[in-house]
């Protein structure tokens, strides 16, 4: 009888440690799944380290960009999730548009179909020096209203004008697919301008800064699908050094040098663009949708 009740004690135990073994696997998948989705957001998406000092609400440590995904929700056939969304489609075109695009119709952007500049090469150009040619400026909608194309024409001098919702990069994602003839491809890197030698943002001598992040696309052959690209285009993924950027490490509350994911017309920033270096894409699709 000892030995059955022995016995018996020995499975109980064995069983118990199962389960907590279990219950320890758990929780680094779900770390895995959210490094997944922020890693596919971009094929050249800097690897980035956590930030260790506090940061306000709409600052998140890059590593973290891009976990408001909906993957929670039902995707259709193309790889997009079901449901209504707004669609914006950018055709590059062989040949500058002239025609007045200001009326604020339509969802779609002209870009030149081989144009634009190297998003690394802008960082630190004077903000009012910047060729607006193949630029996507953003700016947040006025209460009530939601996104709109205001200048549909990025081939000229002034660049496009797109309006999205003020808190879009917490309440919207962003799913985007290469289409047209295959071979194109494209950049698409999130910029804004901070402040510059005189500390204040806002003077002449403010300075371009671009995302380490950039949105690459790629035109292959065969059927092409949706891709969350939130992290690329909704948030400027920077390093912040409080010693040679005071006013911007401040404004953040970033206090030793880290590297952060800012939302879209977070106030620390100004003149949130996306700088598109097109190099023979016909047509980039995307698609917002509301977070789940």
């Amino acid at each position: 009888m000892l030995r059955i009740l022995s016995a018996l004690a020995a499975l109980a135990m064995a069983s118990t440690t199962v389960f907590v073994a279990s219950s320890h696997v758990a929780s680094p998948a779900t770390s895995s799944s959210a490094t997944t989705a922020t890693v596919t957001t971009s094929a050249k998406t800097t690897a980035t380290q956590g930030v260790t000092a506090d940061i306000p609400l709409n600052v998140m440590p890059s590593t973290t960009a891009s976990t408001i995904t909906t993957a929670s929700v039902a995707t259709t056939g193309n790889g997009a999730p079901s449901g209504a969304h707004y669609n914006l489609n950018v055709i590059g075109v062989p040949k500058d548009k002239t025609a007045t695009m200001t009326t604020g119709d339509g969802h779609r952007i002209f870009v030149q179909l081989w144009g634009g500049e190297d998003a690394v090469s802008l960082n630190g150009k004077l903000s009012n020096q910047l060729l607006k040619v193949n630029k996507i400026f953003l700016q947040p909608a006025p209460a009530g209203e939601s996104f709109q194309v205001l200048d549909a024409n990025a081939t000229d001098a002034n660049g496009a004008l797109f309006q999205l919702p003020a808190d879009v990069s917490a309440t919207w994602t962003v799913w985007g697919r290469a289409l047209g003839t295959p071979g194109g491809k494209a950049n698409m890197t999130t910029c804004a301008t901070t402040a510059g030698l005189d500390g204040i943002l806002g003077t002449a001598d403010d300075e371009v800064i671009c995302s380490m992040g950039t949105l690459s696309l790629d035109r292959t052959k065969g059927k092409q699908t949706f891709t969350n690209v939130s992290g690329d285009l909704l948030f400027i993924t920077i390093t912040v050094d409080p010693t040679t950027n005071a006013t911007l490490a401040t404004c953040l509350g970033v206090t030793t040098t880290s590297t952060v994911a800012v939302s879209l017309f977070n106030g620390c920033l100004q003149n949130y663009f996306w700088n598109y270096d097109n190099q023979g894409l016909k047509l980039l699709q995307l698609r917002f949708y509301p977070a789940a």
